[in-house]
């Protein structure tokens, strides 16, 4: 799935002489929480958003420093924070690195952005022209809409297992074939050893995504030591052990 299918358009933007008034007044009016800032053909120049009022002088929000460190910054750093915190024109405010994605981007470059920035939103950007933007809310419909849906049919219990032990399986914490999994009419069942409890939450959610399932009963034993008492239990409790193999490094010579 593209950006440019489930981004909102078309897109409410301001531009750079807009006050910060008009700016504030259309963000409420059509509850966005942020302007792409266009210039008359539609090239984006900057952005705006709620967290850009909040350091401000009429709400006595503006950021102080010590001396001291004002003077480690320098007047350029203490300056800028000045023109933010009281600029009435949006682009005294406005950020003007705009972290933007094309209309062809995944939704995993998405959130990649938004993580990695640490931003609730990402303009779509075709030819230097703003065409939309992606917000998290954006993303939160689509993981909604990809979500399997209660009363659904559900699958023959062998095709749940099958699928649970695949998703096991290919997740490193799993511990390969270490967790086993029964199914009966949807009721899931889940046998074997962890060595980490963490590895229980994870066994359940792999489970609890499989389509048909009903619910997770946990049979899982913790083991605090991967070569005793925990094996041997998972043993008892219908689970195959494995005894992990640990490989010496080449160079180590035994007298």
């Amino acid at each position: 799935m593209q950006a440019e299918s489930i981004m909102t358009k078309p897109v409410i933007t301001t531009h750079a002489n807009a006050t910060i008034a008009e700016a504030v007044e259309l963000m409420l009016s059509n509850k966005v929480s942020c302007l792409p800032v266009a210039d008359s053909d539609g090239t984006l120049v900057g952005i705006v958003s709620k967290s850009d009022f909040l350091r401000r002088e009429e709400l006595g929000t503006q950021r102080v420093r010590p001396r001291w460190l004002e003077f480690d910054l320098g007047p350029g750093t203490v300056a800028n924070d000045y023109a933010r915190s009281n600029g009435r024109i949006i682009h005294q405010v406005m950020t003007t690195a705009v972290i933007s994605a094309p209309p062809g981007a995944s939704i995993a470059d998405i959130v990649d952005l938004m993580m990695q920035h640490r931003i609730n939103n990402v303009p779509i950007v075709d030819r230097d022209r703003v065409i939309g933007i992606i917000t998290r809310t954006d993303l939160l419909l689509v993981l909604i809409r990809a979500m399997p849906k209660q009363g659904t049919t559900p699958p023959d219990d062998d095709l749940i297992r099958n699928a649970i032990l695949a998703e096991l399986q290919s997740q490193t914490w799993s511990g390969g074939d270490l967790i086993d999994v029964r199914v009966s009419d949807g009721l899931v069942e889940l046998k074997g050893a962890i060595v980490d409890e963490r590895q229980r939450k994870a066994a359940i959610v792999a489970a609890e995504k499989v389509a048909g399932v009903g619910q997770v009963k946990d049979g899982l034993l913790l083991s605090t030591d991967p070569f005793g008492d925990g094996f041997e239990a998972a043993e008892k409790a219908g689970t195959p052990s494995r005894v992990p193999l640990v490989l010496l490094p080449s160079h180590i010579t035994w007298t």
